[in-house]
């Protein structure tokens, strides 16, 4: 990024060049639409968050102009297998990718046309009206436009600026653990990808996924205990030992492992936002409410946000004078990002509960999903050896 050299009148400012922020950018900019991106980070550096892209995120991210781009960068792999108890039950054909987080969105930046003005520096405050937005930068200097478009993030200090708020509805919902692992005595695993669900309610553990990301194999680890617990404590210091413990049944599967490098942790809150419509500015992504990582639906919730807000509202508000609540309010009311937001905060209970619920009601789910799955992978098995011999 470079520095800004003077004052500038823009459409959209977008502050926060994370996935979120960076999409609108390369989309807005691709309608002939004068943005600035400002970011801390002319890279965006390492962190975990989404290092998955599914089957469904693909579909969605067909509806942005990048899909190429972004694609062309990640490890696809074309089946994942699905084990409980120690065995396979499921394997599953589905077109799925691996990519670190920095790689996704340093690869989204890259995509962003030239007329993007891109700023590597801090936001200190917004003035919005319902007419026209400041953008004042550390350096002193002031970004005009209509419209200020929020993608920080977890990063709270603009909103508390604007007096948006938000509200806790689950503290340290969720604990997501990253690391890389490596086959012992051997050259690589048996399978393309793989994920195992947690063995019993008291384990809390809602289930480890295993997938390529280049020539390594990536481990997410999904938990349900506070970041400073015991348990999560000891699979940062000893990950392998710590790992068979809390899964045993998994190594009759993936055979002895390493963990190679460094595990990070990245612990949850689920909030959702409060005071945010209000004229000139609309927030994206976490910064408007997280998502639960193991749910796997916080890629979901940007890519909507973003590919509605583009592609359906920002066009339609600046043909028309003003930039009013009664415009921003449409954003947080459309169908398609209420349904993703709803279906999103849903499904991290749903998930959490069918993880480590230990009523007669949950257990009785739990045993009819493993049943369900198992007869589904016998059903592949036959068939598959049916097209062998014909």
């Amino acid at each position: 990024m470079m520095y800004m050299d003077k004052a500038l009148q823009t459409d959209v400012v977008i502050v926060g060049g994370g996935l979120a922020g960076s999409l609108a950018a390369a989309m807005l900019a691709r309608q002939g639409l004068r943005v600035v991106l400002v970011d801390l980070n002319e890279v965006y550096p390492p962190g975990l968050r989404c290092e998955k892209i599914s089957g469904r995120q693909v579909a969605m991210l067909r509806k942005s102009p990048i899909v190429d781009d972004v694609l062309g960068a990640a490890s696809p792999f074309s089946e994942f297998w699905v084990a409980r108890f120690g065995r396979i039950v499921e394997k599953r054909l589905e077109g799925q990718y691996g990519i670190s987080y920095d790689a996704l969105v340093n690869r989204v930046r890259r995509s962003i046309p030239g007329t993007v003005v891109k700023i590597t520096g801090k936001v200190t405050a917004i003035d919005c009206s319902d007419q026209r937005q400041a953008v004042s930068l550390a350096t002193g200097e002031v970004i005009q436009a209509r419209l200020v478009i929020l993608a920080t993030g977890l990063n709270e200090g603009l909103r508390r600026s604007l007096g948006i708020t938000r509200e806790v509805v689950s503290k340290s919902h969720s604990v997501t653990l990253g690391f890389n692992l490596k086959p012992v005595g051997r050259s690589s695993f048996d399978f393309p990808a793989l994920t195992y669900y947690g063995e019993h309610p008291t384990d809390r553990v809602a289930y480890i996924t295993l997938f390529p990301i280049g020539d390594a194999m990536r481990a997410n680890l999904m938990v349900y205990r506070p970041v400073d617990d015991l348990c999560v404590r000891a699979l940062r210091e000893q990950p392998g030992a710590s790992l068979g413990g809390l899964l045993p049944g998994l190594e009759s599967l993936v055979g002895p492992v390493l963990v190679d490098g460094p595990v990070q942790i990245r612990s949850i809150d689920l909030y959702r936002s409060k005071g945010h419509l209000q004229p000139g500015v609309v927030l994206v992504g976490d910064a408007f409410g997280t998502a639960c990582p193991a749910a796997g639906t916080g890629t979901d919730k940007v890519y909507t946000d973003v590919i509605q807000l583009c592609n359906v509202h920002v066009a339609q508000w600046l043909k028309t004078a003003g930039m009013g609540v009664e415009k921003i309010s449409a954003f947080y009311a459309d169908p398609l990002k209420v349904a993703c937001d709803r279906r999103s905060f849903n499904e991290a209970f749903r998930l959490r509960s069918a993880s480590v619920d230990e009523s007669l009601s949950w257990w009785v789910q739990r045993r009819v999903r493993f049943v369900g799955q198992l007869a589904r992978g016998t059903v592949q098995q036959m068939r598959s050896r049916l097209a062998v011999r014909t």
